[in-house]
């Protein structure tokens, strides 16, 4: 588990004129939720956030360094990030506190590696999942899950249940869903006009 370290400063202003006046100034609002606690208004540098989303897409481990009234530092985990469909420019910010001693519950990317032998016998790999849901104490789980799809021969599959995944972690999803197949490539033969 990465962790990316981010600066945010609480506010006491919220709506939309103050919010206009953080975009100006390249700032983004945002919310800061702990468990048991009320959510603490902030607002972090958009460009800062930029490149930690860039840099990693799934699940974004942030150590918050917040100032205000009392410095704090946050361990979370960027829940929502509004974008605005026109400029792709954030709007908002949803960070959750993550607790080393809670699992959490998240959709973990599926990496495959290896050739399938039956891609080599003409068939096509097909990626019928892109990640799976897994529960875990945040220090166990990975960034993503590495499969080897080269024993796969044409008409073959991998399920869920066949996933080989680390000490400490439950996958959530059902056992007998696909994860990848080879299969069988159809040729559309033209027929002769007769």
């Amino acid at each position: 588990m990465e962790v990316i370290e981010l600066q945010a400063s609480t506010r006491t202003e919220s709506g939309k004129g103050p919010a206009r006046r953080f975009r100006k100034e390249g700032l983004i609002p945002a919310v800061f939720y702990g468990r048991g606690e009320a959510a603490t208004l902030l607002s972090v540098n958009a460009a800062n956030l930029q490149k930690i989303v860039r840099k990693k897409r799934d699940n974004i481990f942030i150590k918050l360094s917040i100032e205000g009234e009392k410095s704090l530092e946050k361990l979370t985990l960027l829940k929502e990030l509004q974008i605005e469909p026109v400029s792709r420019q954030f709007t908002h910010a949803d960070f959750f506190e993550v607790r080393m001693d809670r699992k959490l519950t998240l959709d973990i990317p599926i990496h495959f590696i290896g050739s399938p032998v039956g891609v080599q016998n003409g068939g096509e790999l097909q990626h019928l999942k892109r990640d799976l849901k897994v529960s875990g104490l945040p220090s166990q789980l990975p960034d993503f899950l590495e499969i080897d799809v080269s024993g796969l021969d044409i008409g073959h599959s991998l399920k869920v249940q066949d996933i080989a995944v680390p000490e400490g972690i439950t996958v959530l999803d059902p056992g007998e869903v696909g994860v990848a197949m080879v299969a069988i490539i159809r040729v559309s033969v033209p027929q002769a006009e007769a």
